[in-house]
C-alpha cells in the first residue's frame, strides 16, 4: 500500500511540474529551431545534423527556465491572482512553493548553459554572444531589476527572441555560419510569436493594472493594442509575399496563406472587444499560438520544398 500511495503522489507532483513548465506553449520555440533547420538543409556547408538533438534540448529548457522564473516573478508582483488568466496557476492554487518554481527555473537556466558550452566549444565567441543574449532575455523578461514585460518592451524583445535569433542560433550551431538571411525569413515568425503575447496582454490590461505593471498593450491602451495585435498577424503574411519576391523563400512559401482564415478570425475577436468585454479574449493567445504554429508548420514544409522540388 505504502509503495501504491508512493507512486500515486509521484505521478500527482509530476503533473504539477508538467503543468508549472507549460509544455502546450514550447510550439512557440520549436517553430523558429525547426525552421532553422530546415535553412540549413540550403547550405552548401557541411551540417551538424548529430547537434539538433541538443539544440532542440537547449531551447526547450530556456523557454521552460522562462514560464518558470515568470510564474515566480508575476506571482511576488500580484500579477497573477486567483481571479485572473494566464500563467501555469501553480502558484496561485498553491501547488507548489515559490521558492521551488523559482530553483527550478535557474536549474533549467543553468542546464542550457552547459548545453551552450558545446556548442561554444565547437563555434566560438558567436554562439556565447547569442546564448548570453537568449538567457538574459528568458529570464529578465520579469526578473529584477530589469523586468522588461513590466515596462511595455515584453513585445519587441519576444518578437526578436523568438523569431530572428533563435532561427538564426539554430543555423549557426548546425552550419557554424551566420545568415541575415535566416533571420530575414524568421521575421514573419517573429510576428507571429509576438501576436501572442500581444493578444495575452490585451487581454490582461485591467487585470495588469491593478499590479501597476505596463505591457505593451497597457501602453498603448485597449484601442491601439487591438490594431497592434491585428498588425502583427497582417505583417506576417506581408513579409512572406516579400520575402518570396526577393527570392529568400520559394513560391512554395505562399502556403502559409493557408493559415490565414484563422488568423483572420483572431483579428476580428481582437477588434471587436472593448475593455467592458475583454472576457471574449480569453482564449486569444491559445489561438493566436494555434495560427503560429500551423503557420510555421507551413512555412518549414514550403522550405523543404523549395530544397527537395
Amino acid at each position: 500500500m505504502k509503495t501504491c500511495h508512493f507512486a500515486i503522489e509521484t505521478q500527482s507532483s509530476l503533473r504539477v511540474w508538467v503543468q508549472a513548465v507549460r509544455p502546450f506553449a514550447f510550439t512557440a520555440s520549436m517553430t523558429p529551431v525547426f525552421l532553422g533547420a530546415a535553412l540549413a538543409l540550403r547550405s552548401e556547408q557541411a551540417v551538424r545534423w548529430e547537434l539538433f538533438p541538443l539544440v532542440v534540448l537547449a531551447s526547450l529548457l530556456i523557454h521552460a527556465g522562462t514560464n518558470l522564473v515568470s510564474d515566480y516573478f508575476d506571482f511576488r508582483k500580484g500579477v497573477d491572482r486567483p481571479e485572473t488568466y494566464g500563467s501555469s496557476r501553480v502558484l496561485v492554487d498553491g501547488l507548489l512553493r515559490p521558492g521551488a518554481v523559482l530553483l527550478a527555473g535557474l536549474a533549467a537556466f543553468a542546464a542550457t548553459a552547459a548545453i551552450g558550452l558545446v556548442f561554444i566549444a565547437i563555434h566560438g565567441w558567436p554562439i556565447l554572444i547569442l546564448g548570453l543574449i537568449g538567457m538574459a532575455g528568458g529570464f529578465f523578461y520579469t526578473a529584477l531589476p530589469v523586468a522588461y514585460k513590466y515596462i511595455g518592451l515584453g513585445d519587441l524583445c519576444v518578437f526578436w527572441l523568438m523569431g530572428p535569433l533563435m532561427t538564426v542560433g539554430a543555423f549557426l550551431v548546425l552550419t557554424g555560419l551566420w545568415s541575415w538571411q535566416a533571420m530575414a525569413i524568421a521575421l514573419p515568425v517573429g510576428c507571429l510569436v509576438a501576436a501572442i503575447l500581444s493578444g495575452n496582454n490585451l487581454r490582461d490590461i485591467a487585470d495588469d493594472s491593478v499590479a501597476a505593471i505596463r505591457t505593451t498593450a497597457g501602453l498603448l491602451g485597449h484601442r491601439a493594442a487591438r490594431w497592434e495585435y491585428a498588425a502583427l498577424v497582417i505583417s506576417a503574411y506581408i513579409l512572406v509575399v516579400i520575402l518570396i519576391a526577393m527570392d529568400l523563400l520559394p513560391v512554395w512559401s505562399l502556403l502559409t496563406f493557408l493559415s490565414l482564415p484563422p488568423a483572420m478570425r483572431n483579428i476580428r475577436i481582437a477588434l471587436r472587444s472593448d475593455p467592458t468585454t475583454a472576457h471574449t479574449l480569453a482564449a486569444l493567445d491559445v489561438q493566436s499560438a494555434q495560427v503560429h504554429l500551423l503557420f510555421g508548420v507551413l512555412l518549414i514544409a514550403s522550405v523543404v520544398l523549395g530544397v527537395v522540388g
